[in-house]
């Protein structure tokens, strides 16, 4: 059985906020980005708890936190592009109502 290391989570969280940085213009990439980070952070929890066999329940609780914040992302995204046609960010003004 394979175990990820800390170092391929690492590597994970770095191209995943690179990919966050580089494609900041578009709203559905940067939450993919974000949720790529996500589970990278999920993956290093699970690890840990095995390896040190604390308990599990808290990745449970971080993975449930995790699927609402992308929820709450997609829905935003949803009503932004009804409202304006498109997810490019630079395309309207965000403080308008």
């Amino acid at each position: 059985m394979m175990f990820y290391t800390e170092g391929s989570v690492s590597l994970g969280l770095l191209v995943g906020s690179l990919s966050f940085i580089l494609n900041y213009g578009h709203l559905l990439s940067s939450l993919l980005s974000l949720e790529f980070m996500s589970l990278m952070i999920y993956l290093w929890l699970s690890v840990s708890s095995v390896w040190t066999g604390n308990e599990f329940l808290f990745s449970l609780f971080y993975l449930v936190m995790v699927a609402c914040e992308s929820v709450l992302g997609l829905s935003l995204l949803i009503s932004s592009a009804y409202s304006h046609g498109v997810d490019y960010m630079k395309s309207y003004n965000s403080l308008s109502c």
